[in-house]
């Protein structure tokens, strides 16, 4: 069994990973149901929760339905991560992880993100604080290295694990790779057979169908796997690893009706969440995936991710389930 902390999160959990307008409380929601053992929320700003930026503080919300949840932060600045620590104790998450993997650019020229494998003394000095700032367990996650030429995982993991990292989830890539190539996770399994290594070891990118997830399991004997790409529109992966795990036998894909029941109350909730505007809007990236395989669906997808008014949205989705009602997906 693994464990976050006293957090028991279960034999291989699968979590959620922090995806910036993807990973929010409807999706969580979506995704908690159908088998995800732990989400975290989408990375939220230390310098935007400390001037009290208005989507920064939207992030922090969190429901009980929702736990184990981690709420991932990022920065570099040291004042303004250990004040954002004492606000996002406030909202009550089970785990606070610090983003040290995210490659976007307006991120990492900050020094934060990945950015900070460009010096990881500043890194283990930075998780050293945190971790003496709360009484909440910190996890981290982060990248290989920030290029070929840098990676020093194996060393950098066990100095996380030794100023009080309680987790780290290591994403199979560099920065420089961002999100080309393949994900290499022979580096990660070396982080896990380190002899001096007894927090939990989980594997990032790739994670694309229950064989790669019982592959990561059973080859690399990493101690969970982190999903993201793979979930986008399709919560139903997690249930469907779990099945694979238990009986070797893929479960039949979901339904039409199944599919647009999902993508309704998506959408629905992400309404009554952030607002009209912004939940048409940032729905609309699951789309492609929540019907994926229906032939000649273009006419549809467009109009679902065209439209600004929700009703529209709700109609198409009304006339995928009448028109292909009794398709199979393989």
């Amino acid at each position: 069994m693994a464990k976050i902390g006293d957090i028991d999160v279960g034999e291989f959990p699968l979590l959620l990973a922090p995806m910036e307008d993807v990973s929010d409380p409807p999706f969580r929601a979506l995704c908690k149901e159908q088998g995800a053992d732990v989400v975290y929320t989408e990375f939220i700003s230390s310098e935007g929760l400390i001037r009290d930026a208005a989507k920064s503080v939207m992030k922090l919300d969190i429901y009980e339905k929702e736990r184990p949840v981690g709420i991932q932060i990022f920065g570099a600045n040291l004042d303004s991560m250990l004040k954002s620590v004492e606000i996002v104790e406030a909202s009550g998450p089970d785990i606070i992880d610090i983003n040290f993997g995210c490659p976007v650019k307006k991120v990492v020229s900050k020094g934060a993100g990945a950015g900070i494998l460009k010096d990881i003394d500043l890194m283990v000095s930075l998780t050293k604080a945190m971790v003496e700032h709360t009484k909440l367990p910190v996890t981290v996650k982060t990248r290989l290295g920030w290029d070929h030429n840098s990676i020093k995982i194996v060393d950098v993991a066990e100095r996380l694990q030794d100023v009080g990292c309680k987790a780290i989830s290591i994403h199979g890539r560099t920065r420089a790779q961002m999100y080309k190539g393949n994900a290499d996770w022979k580096p990660i399994a070396k982080v896990k057979n380190n002899p001096r290594m007894h927090i939990p070891v989980f594997g990032n990118g790739d994670v694309d169908s229950p064989e790669r997830a019982m592959e990561m399991r059973d080859q690399y004997g990493l101690d969970g796997a982190m999903i993201g790409r793979a979930s986008i529109g399709y919560p139903w992966f997690f249930k469907e690893v779990k099945h694979f795990f238990e009986t070797g036998e893929h479960l039949p894909p979901p339904t039409i009706e199944e599919r647009v029941i999902a993508a309704r109350r998506h959408l629905q909730m992400s309404i009554d969440w952030k607002g009209e505007k912004l939940g048409v809007f940032e729905t609309r990236r699951h789309y492609t995936n929540y019907f994926k395989g229906i032939p000649h669906f273009k006419e549809y997808r467009t109009k679902m991710v065209t439209s600004d008014h929700p009703e529209d949205v709700f109609a198409a989705f009304d006339e995928v389930q009448e028109k292909f009602a009794g398709f199979e997906f393989v």
